[in-house]
């Protein structure tokens, strides 16, 4: 059952990663047919990572009450609503509406599944789970490149995700029974869980000091896909095309790494792995850093990703170990929230630098997100406050 239950979650994690990466390649076509300011792409964005931070803050309450199946189904289901809510959009303002749901049903789903591995299974499982909304990332522009290759029209591609978000939401709905008889899912119906507000949280130091960590890698992660390409471009010198194929080397390495995070789970600690993947991040933004050919530029992004694979998944399954079982899903939906908010954040700071100063401060940006995320290292539990997290 608990295997079963396994796979379900990594399916429905991989309707999480679906919509991701779905708009940004629906957009050229969008944009073009309404008449619209490229740049208006931001307010589509902007809303979904405002909705994902705010259910992200109060998801712990809603789970607490409506437990951890439910919250995924129905979230899930959000999401399939929302794709077809684009499907049928023929103007901005339907474009923003449905980004709402879309954003809510995210942040739902990412807390909730998060908490549940990082409290009932291994860290492999955790690493393993982010591959599989690796999955999802490249699914979804896929089928959308098939539509628009095939002059469907990115409708019928937004249409196509929304009939396999349909299927996973199926799938989550018809598992909710399943839940019930896990034991570990009837311990967590069970288990008290203390309220404790947002607030009374970020004054502890070391709910700050783990946000720092989830501000700069996510940083890092998202600043390096979305400008690494105009660096190489710009400030290396290389072709549109080759810097193209070294992005997607750059995100090569972080799909590499979650593997192999997932894989060396089985030796290393959590711990362990976070130290070896930001020693690797070091090296990478030194190289980032030199005056060196643009090959080398190539390689530290690739190594930037490599390094900084590990970092979210096993910060998130240390949470329950480093602040017990009872705080953990508050503390998880903090986390998230910080991590969408650099999400949000950290791209559109780069892109104002780059615009007013340089484009060849991109390494020097990527060293300041990697000293912000080193000044969160990872606090040790308490004595008292260790919970017991099945090995």
């Amino acid at each position: 059952m608990t295997t079963i239950l396994l796979i379900i979650i990594y399916i429905t994690f991989i309707g999480l990663g679906i919509p991701d990466s779905l708009f940004g390649t629906a957009w050229p076509a969008i944009y073009q047919e309404f008449h619209l300011p490229i740049s208006y792409a931001g307010f589509v964005t902007c809303i979904i990572s405002g909705g994902t931070i705010i259910s992200s803050l109060f998801s712990a309450g809603i789970i607490r009450r409506f437990k951890t199946a439910r919250v995924t189904a129905f979230s899930t289901a959000l999401t399939a609503a929302a794709l077809f809510g684009f499907s049928q959009a023929h103007h901005m303002a339907a474009l923003c509406l449905s980004a709402v749901p879309l954003g809510l049903g995210a942040g739902a789903i990412d807390t909730a599944l998060n908490h549940y591995v990082a409290l009932h299974y291994k860290a492999v499982h955790m690493n393993f789970l982010h591959c599989f909304y690796g999955i999802g990332v490249s699914l979804s522009p896929w089928l959308m490149s098939l539509m628009l290759a095939n002059s469907a029209g990115w409708r019928n591609g937004y249409f196509a995700v929304f009939l396999v978000q349909s299927a996973i939401a199926v799938l989550s709905i018809s598992a909710i029974p399943l839940w019930g008889k896990v034991s570990d899912a009837a311990a967590e119906e069970n288990k008290p869980a203390l309220e404790t507000g947002i607030f009374d949280l970020l004054k502890e130091r070391s709910v700050r000091r783990v946000c720092l960590v989830f501000l700069g890698s996510c940083a890092i992660e998202y600043t390096c896909g979305v400008w690494g390409s105009t660096f190489l471009v710009n400030a290396k010198g290389m072709s549109v095309d080759a810097a193209a194929k070294i992005i997607a080397l750059y995100y090569a390495g972080m799909a590499c790494g979650r593997f192999l995070s997932g894989v060396l789970a089985y030796w290393l600690h959590s711990r362990q792995m976070i130290r070896a993947g930001q020693s690797l991040m070091l090296f990478a933004v030194v190289l980032l850093v030199l005056p060196l050919p643009p090959f080398a530029a190539g390689a530290a992004l690739f190594f930037t990703g490599l390094g900084n694979a590990p970092v979210f998944p096993n910060m998130l399954h240390l949470t329950p170990e480093v602040f017990g079982a009872e705080k953990s899903q508050s503390v998880i939906g903090i986390e998230m929230s910080a991590s969408y908010t650099s999400i949000l954040l950290a791209p559109v700071v780069f892109g104002w630098a780059a615009q007013h100063l340089q484009i060849r401060l991109f390494p020097y940006y990527i060293c300041i997100l990697f000293a912000l995320m080193m000044c969160g290292t990872v606090p040790k539990p308490p004595r008292h406050s260790r919970s017991h997290i099945p090995s």
